[in-house]
């Protein structure tokens, strides 16, 4: 029986309406599909959000340094406080960042303090070692004010030596803890501390004892040779900080303070009454808002 014109118009036009729908289907599917869905003929898939580097709430922290992180002559002349520590202390009127991080009861039990009065940054990688036995969240990190005060400019740490054993204590604690983060402050400009303890006589006899000679020795002395010695210990101080800031940047965990402890201004009342050069419990309690700023900032400071 023969088809009629209608009726080969009417299957005409179906069969162009299903290539429409089919191309519609395909140019619909390709949009939602990557190229590799689009070859195997699988359905597009999402891909997971990569879980975030830098945890803003690290619940145990062990701290890692020099005299500063011990509370050195904070509390009691020529002794070590680390209850008022700005990292790891318990003191309720300093709020280290332990406290604010954690609060009191998981200090105790979760907050260690392994840094050593007298500590150059060769030591910190014995430090990092004991930290990182540990598995802390996080480790912090004050170190190479000693490096600078030697008892003479040509005694400094080398900057090659400080990059080499800061490297060493980063790589300590990679071995043990992969996933420990890593908060690095900068070293405090001991220039202007000098500039700001040198107005006290009883700071100035202190000094004479021999602290930090390169840079407070002879306080009141300000000839041409003198200037230049401090300028001296300054310039490796910021060399120093720039070592901290490029081998921190290398490791995805770590973060530098972009240099906020260095740029302080540290007062009187935020200088140990004995010595005007460490931290009263005031100053400790500086560094510790500094740390929890930059520690819990969506990004790292610059």
């Amino acid at each position: 029986m023969r088809e009629t014109v209608r009726g080969r118009r009417v299957r005409t036009a179906a069969a162009a309406l299903t290539a429409v729908a089919l191309l519609a289907t395909g140019v619909l599917t390709g949009c939602d599909s990557s190229s590799d869905n689009r070859a195997n003929g699988s359905p597009a898939k999402r891909r997971p959000s990569p879980t975030p580097v830098w945890d803003r709430s690290p619940d145990s922290i062990a701290a890692v340094g020099d005299s500063i992180t011990r509370g050195f002559d904070a509390c009691v002349v020529l002794s070590d406080c680390p209850e008022v520590s700005w990292a790891t202390g318990s003191d309720a009127t300093v709020n280290s960042l332990a406290l604010r991080l954690m609060g009191a009861p998981a200090v105790a039990e979760r907050a260690w303090n392994y840094a050593r009065s007298g500590a150059e940054v060769s030591d910190l990688p014995a430090q990092m070692t004991q930290a990182a036995a540990r598995k802390p969240e996080l480790v912090t990190v004050m170190v190479g004010a000693n490096d600078a005060c030697a008892d003479t400019t040509a005694s400094m740490t080398p900057v090659e030596e400080f990059r080499t054993s800061f490297t060493g204590a980063l790589r300590e604690l990679r071995r043990t803890a992969p996933k420990s983060q890593v908060y690095v402050s900068s070293v405090p400009d001991l220039k202007r501390l000098w500039s700001t303890g040198r107005g006290n006589p009883l700071g100035r006899q202190i000094w004479k004892l021999g602290i930090c000679a390169t840079m407070l020795g002879d306080a009141e002395d300000e000839s041409v040779q003198a200037q230049q010695r401090r300028t001296e210990v300054q310039d490796r101080v910021k060399a120093y900080n720039g070592v901290l800031r490029d081998v921190c940047a290398k490791d995805r965990r770590c973060r530098y303070d972009g240099g906020a402890v260095f740029d302080y201004r540290f007062s009187g009342d935020q200088l140990s009454r004995w010595d005007w050069f460490h931290p009263s419990k005031n100053g400790q309690g500086r560094l510790a808002e500094i740390a929890y700023r930059n520690i819990t900032a969506v990004r790292p400071p610059v």
